[in-house]
């Protein structure tokens, strides 16, 4: 079987992009969303984007994003992938992929069974799907939270699209969060920070091996 792949997100520097890539990271994630402690300006991360290492793909997180920022981020970060994490509809799932050309994964949050239903309608439209817990009550943050919850409700017998697990996931529990689930692919943030916004360099390796243990 191969290797669990691994994102990951909220990188702000050339040291954090390094030591995802040394550790055997698949994707790194830069975020676009003013509220998070992880947000970069389209200009630092048109710096960072050129340090990442062919074979690493490069993700833009945005949350609800207009067509302007959307333009002025593609023209000006070579992006692999952008990861839609808002309230982005499958029509405008669709109308992103279609306009810049490149693949796009969409975040679902899940509290309970009822809400696996998403999964079905954005893997119509999506190339991938990021499969979340639900922010807490009062969070000003889509994602990022840091908050462990029930991954068996991410657990599927089929999907028709790669899809990767996230949410509260951390060196010490993603094993079992993999186990339970059989996702193939991880997303991590907060679960490798020593502070908000704030990457471990120790800690993203050990998350990196332990998914893939």
């Amino acid at each position: 079987m191969p290797d669990v792949r691994v994102k990951i997100c909220g990188l702000r520097d050339s040291a954090g992009i390094q030591a995802a890539a040394d550790a055997g990271a698949a994707y790194v994630g830069f975020v676009f969303f003013p509220k998070s402690p992880r947000n970069v300006s389209i200009a630092d991360a048109a710096m960072l984007a050129v340090q990442v290492p062919i074979g690493v793909a490069k993700v833009a997180l945005v949350v609800d994003a207009n067509d302007a920022f959307l333009d002025q981020l593609t023209a000006n970060v070579p992006l692999d992938m952008i990861q839609l994490h808002g309230a982005e509809t499958p029509e405008r799932v669709s109308e992103v992929r279609a306009k810049y050309g490149l693949p796009v994964m969409k975040a679902i949050s899940l509290s309970s069974p009822e809400d696996a239903h998403q999964i079905d309608v954005y893997s119509q439209v999506a190339d991938q799907l990021l499969v979340d817990a639900k922010p807490p009550a009062g969070s000003d943050l889509p994602g990022g939270n840091g908050h462990e919850w029930d991954w068996t409700l991410a657990r599927r017998k089929y999907w028709t699209r790669p899809w990767m697990l996230a949410g509260g996931l951390t060196p010490e529990n993603v094993a079992r969060a993999v186990d339970l689930t059989g996702a193939r692919q991880v997303d991590v943030s907060s679960g490798v920070e020593s502070a908000k916004g704030i990457k471990d360099h120790e800690l993203i390796h050990k998350f990196v091996k332990a998914a893939q243990a």
